[in-house]
């Protein structure tokens, strides 16, 4: 639960953690602070100066003229008239894709600042320039020049063909068409010509373009599914529904003889939130409708099944998908920065040997231009094909990476830090198709009295086979219905409840879900419902679901004989064994959500009438929701060290009264202005009291090939590893155990939700007092805690053997890596296969982008 903070500033007085920096420097705390971050804070005056100052305040100096030049315009609110860009107030960015690091103005002195921002090249420069100067000439041009210009050319000709090849890619997905749609009809369009307010077509499989509001499609349920794994790293499909208003009307070109604007929030990072309102005035009254999350487009998405109209809302610069995307940084490795350090050094050196020299001819004559023919002469006491053979050395070393046979299809894309990889000491990995494939598989039915295994699926299949061939026996007349009854009476008891047990737990996990079946190659919304058993085979059949474990699970009820054939928004159908179709009317859908950690439906059997409520969720929800039992926390935590993902299914019965009564209020709280979720929340909890507890479930997300012993191997190389994902808690979490980055002994500290200062204050007190555990900690609670507490918690972070971040946005990930770069000055390396992983990978000292699932 939240913490209750009445006096938040006297009682974070009275808390022992430290807060001011001051505090943290006195013998009363408990924390280490990392000696690194402190000195670096105290360090000021000529000593500072001499050890980096400058090059800081010239950076800072530079940094401040560019942005006084490129001044970052403010984001706004705005109102998008459908199909009228020329209607927008404000100018919106071109909607073009960008990644690369300079111009054909730039790209000379950018690269020439690259070099000779490090000591080394600049020496060599200062000496080659020296030959110019009669008075200093030792030798001939070349031998100084040669050398350096070789340097050079390489380096440029190598960046030269890097922009290049960005150059490419962005030109590529700028190029891209799309259909527009303009009062004269259909007109092709680029992609970077795309404004504000455009009516753009996207057609199944295509890139969206930009961030949309989506107000129509082609598919009859007025929805569509759309693949986000290159925004957020779900690689499961996304359900977005269409603003209604716009969906209902007749055709397409109606679009443009209504009179309609969209209002949309100001741009933000946040990928999982929106907020707008749609509104039509030419309609008498004015239509009002609001808009969500569910109704938009983001870009970077593919649209998975149908074609969609949107509005175009945000482009360019402005959309999430660019917002969560940090610009690239040039990466120099940890052996680069000590031989720049020891070329420091070794100048010293050769300046007092040189001093030395002028001493001992007793300062006569133009002394100091001795002095400094001395520093010439002495100059290869610092060689320069020292960096020529590093540079070739490193070349040589990447060659050697992509020809190596055990990673066959390693492409080295940056030659300048593959030694990086031998220094690594914290490796910050993404789980969705990185640890994981993102596979599920249904392992595991639990009822109480007896568990079944991958070994006896075909048990329950033989129970679901006889259950419906009696209901069908039973259903057919009751003159056969006796003798069948009679015969079964003979069986043991104990034998009949399991099978009616088991019949009950596969038909709660056929009906309570949001999985949609998806048939290929036959257009399947043109088809009528009845049809569909005949028409569609089970090969053609594919699920499609914003979860891979409700998938799974469906696909299992598949598998033991009850198939989900039908479903849209109001009913769905279901196959018996013997191919008799059952259809349920869905009354209700309550979604899974993060605080809720369950979901739930309401049917209505067509046949019988009869009403149920269906609900599953994690153990934690719903053991306070089922009826007392002795066996689920135990199964849960046996199931859990398996590496399981568990699922409690429970039901509860409704009369036709009581159901009516429940949606009276349900309506009622629907409506209100005030608490609305609250309300909403506390009519739906009426009915979650003493349900019965269906079974227990256990589904497993595939690793990848040999991560186990992979991690097992780093870390025993002292590599610490974090995970960071964008999924759930628990998801995380139960990775986390079966890949064993954390050790089935070891403990783990979940930290709580926090949204203040307080609630940080007190959960990182008590994270404190655990000992050799690993953390877990959400993206919100993260975005807190570094806020008010950051050394605190990198610090704390840092000694745990394992760190599981949950929820993190992409920007967030990449923040992380730079705190571990900032705090402990260690390198750092990001793995990750998806496009929210991109940021991360650019942050970190070597980053590594993998093809995953």
């Amino acid at each position: 639960g939240r913490y209750q903070v009445e006096d938040e500033s006297s009682h974070l007085d009275e808390m022992p953690l430290m807060m001011s920096e001051e505090g943290f420097e006195n013998d009363e705390s408990d924390y280490h602070t990392l000696p690194r971050a402190r000195v670096a804070q105290r360090r000021r005056g000529l000593e500072w100066f001499i050890c980096g100052g400058w090059k800081f305040l010239c950076t800072s100096c530079s940094e401040w003229l560019l942005n006084a030049c490129r001044r970052r315009k403010e984001l706004k609110a705005r109102t998008v008239w459908l199909g009228c860009p020329e209607k927008c107030e404000e100018k919106y960015p071109k909607n073009t894709i960008k990644n690369q690091k300079y111009n054909i103005f730039t790209f000379i002195p950018g690269v020439l600042y690259e070099q000779f921002k490090f000591f080394l090249n600049l020496y060599f420069l200062v000496v080659s320039c020296s030959q110019f100067v009669p008075a200093l000439k030792i030798g001939y041009l070349y031998t100084y020049w040669a050398p350096l210009g070789f340097v050079l050319t390489v380096t440029v000709v190598r960046e030269a063909v890097d922009e290049f090849r960005r150059y490419k890619r962005d030109k590529e997905m700028n190029s891209q068409l799309y259909s527009k749609l303009t009062v004269r009809g259909k007109v092709q369009v680029k992609s970077s010509d795309i404004q504000v307010g455009d009516l753009i077509i996207v057609e199944k499989n295509q890139r969206i373009p930009s961030d949309m509001v989506f107000l129509r499609t082609s598919e009859k349920t007025g929805s569509c599914f759309i693949r986000t794994d290159q925004l957020d790293g779900e690689t499961d499909w996304k359900l977005k529904v269409a603003v209604s208003c716009t969906q209902r009307l007749p055709a397409l070109g109606d679009l443009f003889s209504i009179n309609a604007y969209v209002y949309a929030q100001k741009p933000q990072l946040d990928i999982h939130s929106f907020e707008g309102t749609f509104t039509r005035e030419d309609s008498d009254p004015a239509v009002h409708e609001s808009l969500s999350i569910e109704n938009t487009l983001w870009a970077s998405t593919v649209v998975a099944s149908g074609t969609v109209i949107g509005v175009v809302i945000y482009t360019g610069k402005e959309t999430r998908s660019v917002m969560n995307t940090s610009n690239p940084k040039n990466k120099v490795g940890l052996l680069d920065l000590e031989l720049n350090q020891l070329t420091k050094a070794l100048f010293l050196a050769l300046v007092a040997l040189s001093v030395v020299m002028v001493t001992l001819q007793g300062f006569v004559g133009p002394w100091y231009r001795n002095l400094f023919r001395f520093l010439l002469l002495f100059s290869y006491i610092i060689p320069i094909s020292l960096r020529v053979n590093l540079d070739m050395g490193k070349a040589a070393y990447g060659w050697m990476i992509m020809r190596d046979q055990q990673i066959p299809g390693t492409v080295v894309r940056t030659s300048t830090i593959p030694e990086e990889l031998g220094r690594l000491v914290y490796l910050l990995t993404d789980k969705t198709g990185t640890l994981t494939q993102n596979e599920m598989i249904f392992k595991r039915l639990h009822l109480g009295t007896v568990s079944y295994g991958t070994d006896t699926m075909d048990e329950i299949q033989s129970h679901i086979i006889n259950s419906y061939s009696q209901v069908v026996a039973a259903g057919s007349s009751s003159s056969s219905c006796t003798p069948s009854r009679r015969a079964q009476a003979a069986a043991p008891k104990v034998r009949r409840s399991v099978s009616s047990r088991v019949q009950e737990a596969v038909k709660a996990l056929a009906l309570c879900h949001n999985v949609t079946p998806v048939y290929e190659g036959r257009g399947g919304a043109d088809t009528d419902d009845a049809e569909v058993d005949q028409d569609f085979s089970d090969d053609s059949r594919a699920y499609q679901a914003s979860s891979p474990d409700e998938v799974a699970l469906v696909q299992w009820t598949e598998s033991v004989g009850l198939t989900l054939v039908t479903r849209d928004l109001t009913s769905m159908q279901l196959k018996t064994p013997a191919g008799h179709i059952l259809t349920y009317y869905i009354l209700q859908i309550f979604p899974f959500t993060s605080e809720s950690k369950r979901m739930g439906i309401i049917v209505r059997e067509e046949s019988s009438g009869e009403i149920t409520f269906y609900m599953k969720g994690a153990d934690v929800a719903m053991a306070t929701i089922v009826q007392y039992n002795d066996w689920l926390e135990e199964e849960c935590g046996n199931m859990a060290r398996e590496g399981l993902r568990t699922l409690v299914v429970a039901k509860k019965s409704l009369t036709e009264e009581q159901y009516q009564d429940f949606e009276s209020r349900y309506n009622q709280a629907k409506l209100s202005i005030h608490d609305r979720n609250l309300k909403v929340a506390a009519v739906v909890e009426s009915l979650e009291r003493e349900m019965e507890l269906l079974c227990l479930t256990g589904v497993e997300d595939q690793l990848q090939a040999d991560v186990r012993p992979t991690l097992e191997m780093l870390r025993n190389a002292g590599i610490k590893i974090w995970m960071l994902t964008g999924d759930k808690l628990e998801t995380a979490t139960c990775i986390a155990k079966s890949s064993h980055l954390v050790a089935r002994s070891q403990d783990i500290h979940i930290f709580r939700p926090v949204s203040t200062r307080g609630e940080a204050h007190l959960e990182l007190n008590a994270f404190r007092r655990k000992h050799d555990c690993a953390l877990v900690i959400s993206g919100d609670s993260l975005e807190v805690c570094l806020r008010y507490y950051e050394h605190e918690l990198v610090e704390l972070a840092c000694q745990c053997p394992a760190v599981v971040c949950c929820r993190c946005s992409p920007t967030q990930k990449a923040h992380i890596v730079k705190l571990l770069q900032h705090h402990t000055g260690r390198r750092t390396c990001a793995i990750g296969d998806g496009g929210n992983d991109v940021s991360m990978i650019q942050a970190a000292d070597c980053g590594i982008g993998i093809e995953g699932k």
